[in-house]
């Protein structure tokens, strides 16, 4: 079988002319004749497209697993060339829904009975299919809707075969291409795994929707659907199921009277809330997981679906991006330097003066345009490339981030081309570093601490003389060692006088 999925893999390839894209950078030369042979074969081959629009149709000819791997490739802009990250953020990932026979045999091999002793009503066509699940809505006995998640059967085996493929390709494109170590493609491949192996278990899913939902409970801005734990299992995930339009459908929107521009900075502000305040954030929010409510009092709210990628950050991460979004708008260059050595993802032997020299190089003509028009994905993309030239590790959850803004700014100037991220997001920015300096931050910790200080506090004497009494064991015992070191000194200086003595005694005697 993997024989012939990579003779598909090698047949498409040529077809799109992948083998020049790889080849035209192989470092030696030496393998050019391959290339020219390929042309010769593949003489109708057709290359009026960019290479980036080749690349991308060839993984969907790959089907579903290539496909998923071209969207996670894509959010890697910190490695690839702008217009293959561009092109490939263009994969949909729309495939066939399996069939519904299929659908439901899973439903009762999860549940050990019959789907209608489960649900009072299952509706067998699907609502959304994509590349390892696809969605049904259904109804509970007690009379609530809930959609029904159900991972694509004898889904594990073709993952397993294709990512054996790709790591074959990472390995051959690393030695191949003259880029091929510095995109680290085997590293991508092994990001890809872990990132799949995630979304093939729906019980995590159902977790983030839960933390998600917590984080945003009374929320007058975002609905998060409630997950019934009683009905998910590692294949399937039943949550409540959601009324709205999609986020894309502007003119529906604007028909149904929805405010838009209120719309896109409520957007900005679900960003920065999950980012500085909860630390755990929804990393997939293109406009096929966005909805917005029309109906109720839930009017006017998003709707967040599909979980299987968050984001989370620790309060390194949070303080480096709020150092850089403030500084930066400041122009503060040399600050957004120092953040990167004290963060510790550059070098400590950076020269401060020549990282900022490179920061201002790229970011200053930004100026030039009015803040409305800066993007803020594209300037953390800007920095991450330049701190690549300095040798900084960018780290995988701030590059996911940098992806999720690049949607939720996409998203916000959809709505409302004049939206001003800089004037929502700042007063988040200004409060949080409020909140981490200052008699604040210091009311926080302690309160934070005042649980461990209270348990510690009392045993503090007991410790204390521990301490103490373990020092004065330990200065006795040095002193005894040194006196037995000072005896067994005069021993042997006894031993050697009277030895001496006794050899003068001897003589004597013999005389």
């Amino acid at each position: 079988m993997r024989l012939f999925r990579l003779a598909k893999i090698v047949r498409v390839g040529l077809a799109y002319g992948l083998d020049e894209l790889i080849l035209e950078h192989e470092p030696t030369g030496r393998l050019k004749w391959l290339g020219r042979l390929a042309g010769a074969v593949c003489f109708w081959r057709d290359f009026s497209a960019p290479r980036a629009a080749r690349l991308r149709c060839a993984l969907e000819a790959l089907g579903p697993i290539f496909v998923k791997f071209g969207q996670v490739l894509s959010t890697r802009r910190d490695l690839l060339p702008a217009d293959i990250a561009d092109e490939l953020a263009k994969l949909q990932d729309q495939v066939p829904p399996f069939p519904s026979d299929l659908a439901i045999a899973e439903l009762e091999r999860a549940y050990g009975k019959p789907v209608d002793q489960v649900f009072a009503t299952f509706e067998r066509t699907p609502v959304a299919s994509a590349s390892v699940a696809q969605v049904h809505f259904a109804t509970l006995f007690d009379g609530r809707e809930v959609a029904v998640k159900i991972l694509r059967p004898g889904l594990a085996p073709v993952i397993a075969h294709d990512i054996a493929l790709l790591e074959t390709l990472a390995g051959l494109l690393e030695r191949l291409w003259s880029d091929g170590k510095r995109l680290k493609p085997r590293e991508v491949v092994a990001e890809f795994e872990k990132h799949l192996g995630d979304e093939l278990d729906l019980m995590r899913e159902a977790a983030n929707c839960s933390q998600l939902r917590r984080n945003f409970k009374d929320s007058p801005l975002l609905l998060i659907p409630e997950v019934h734990w009683d009905w998910c299992t590692t294949s399937v995930m039943v949550m409540e199921r959601m009324k709205g339009i999609p986020i894309s459908q502007i003119d529906r929107l604007r028909a149904e009277g929805i405010d838009l521009k209120a719309l896109s900075r409520a957007g900005v502000e679900i960003f920065f809330t999950q980012v500085f305040r909860d630390a755990f954030f929804h990393a997939d929010m293109h406009p096929g997981n966005i909805f917005v409510a029309n109906a109720g009092d839930r009017r006017g709210r998003y709707i967040a679906l599909d979980f299987g990628i968050v984001g989370t950050l620790n309060e390194v991460d949070q303080r480096y991006l709020a150092i850089n979004f403030l500084a930066f708008f400041q122009r503060d260059y040399k600050r957004v330097a120092e953040a990167h050595i004290e963060s510790g993802w550059a070098p400590p032997d950076t020269r401060i003066d020549e990282l900022e020299a490179a920061i201002r190089a790229v970011c200053e003509p930004i100026f030039d345009r009015p803040l409305k028009e800066i993007s803020f994905g594209k300037v953390l993309l800007r920095l991450f490339q330049t701190s690549r030239r300095f040798n900084v590790e960018i780290q995988p959850q701030l590059v996911l981030l940098q992806k999720t803004l690049l949607n939720i700014e996409g998203l916000g100037r959809q709505l409302d081309p004049d939206l001003d991220l800089w004037q929502t997001a700042k007063p988040f920015l200004e409060k949080w570093m409020a909140e981490q300096i200052g008699w604040r931050a210091l009311a926080r910790n302690v309160r934070r601490e005042a649980p461990l200080w209270a348990r510690l506090l009392p045993q503090l004497p007991r410790l204390a003389h521990r301490v103490l009494a373990g020092d004065a064991q330990a200065r006795l015992a040095d002193e005894l060692a040194a006196l037995r070191s000072e005896q067994v000194r005069r021993n042997r200086w006894l031993a050697a006088i009277s030895l001496l003595l006794s050899g003068l005694l001897a003589a004597q005697l013999l005389r």
